[in-house]
């Protein structure tokens, strides 16, 4: 006879990284303060490997099924995500300048330990984030239904922990922001992840989304950004806040889609040839 678990394999695989998941978020939060959440960010996502590698382990897999392992061909992505990620920014909020007559400036007294600090803060956090929508579970949905489904469910439950608060439901702008930015987001991310078949892709580009929107270019001329901005647009007309978000949001689709159409890395390839 067989077991429950041997009859419902994927409903004991979900139930399993739910708990998994779970309690290393739990522990988290109980250990990962003072010290140790300053100087080491770390103790979540590490935690979120331990939980991932343990649900690879029962399907019969390794880390290797979403390229977590130190070989140079899947570490390169890491930085890649991120320098494409910041340049994706900067060429966005640039067209946006031209389009709004905003102005570009560099900060008059950069400082670059926080901002190079930055870099290392964030990557926990992003870390966090793609193991739990695009990690395991997801690779798991897309096997039981399709890549577009995992897409729909997966954009749907990112979206989520970024509306569901109280502040942003009072912000009926933010709100659509955020519903149609997200989504786009998660896009870019899964892209990377299903196109690279290596998460570090993904945690590099959302670091690198991070990092820029906080310290590359932002509104305030006090150093925590390399250039800031002056004569900062205001949107008086729905119509036109509308227009400017999906036009902003056009061009990290157009970027998803240069990387699906990335004709296999194959400047990767040659390295793995090397190695």
């Amino acid at each position: 006879m067989k077991t429950p678990i041997q009859k419902y394999p994927n409903t004991y695989s979900y139930t399993l990284a739910i708990l998994l998941f779970g309690a290393s978020l739990f522990i988290s939060a109980l250990i990962n303060k003072g010290i140790l959440k300053e100087y080491f960010p770390y103790t979540s996502a590490i935690l979120l490997l331990v939980a991932t590698w343990i649900l690879y382990k029962t399907d019969n897999k390794s880390l290797d099924a979403i390229g977590l392992n130190f070989k140079l061909k899947n570490l390169v992505f890491l930085p890649l995500g991120t320098l494409i990620a910041a340049g994706t920014f900067l060429i966005a909020k640039y067209l946006k300048a031209l389009y709004l007559d905003e102005i570009f400036h560099i900060s008059s007294a950069i400082n670059y330990k926080n901002i190079l600090y930055a870099l290392y803060a964030i990557l926990p956090t992003v870390a966090v984030e793609e193991f739990l929508f695009r990690g395991y579970l997801f690779k798991k949905t897309i096997e039981m239904s399709s890549v577009i489904k995992a897409n729909i469910i997966f954009s749907i439950l990112f979206m989520s922990i970024h509306v569901l608060d109280e502040g942003v439901f009072k912000n009926p702008g933010m709100l659509i922001l955020l519903i149609i930015s997200i989504p786009v987001g998660h896009l870019l991310f899964a892209t990377a992840l299903l196109k690279s078949k290596s998460l570090f892709f993904p945690i590099g580009i959302h670091r690198g989304n991070n990092w820029a929107t906080r310290h590359l270019i932002t509104t305030n001329n006090n150093g925590e950004s390399i250039l800031y901005i002056t004569n900062n647009a205001r949107f008086d007309t729905w119509p036109s806040f509308i227009v400017y978000i999906l036009l902003w949001n056009l061009i990290f689709l157009f970027v998803t889609y240069i990387i699906w159409k990335w004709p296999d890395f194959s400047f990767l390839k040659r390295l793995k040839k090397n190695i």
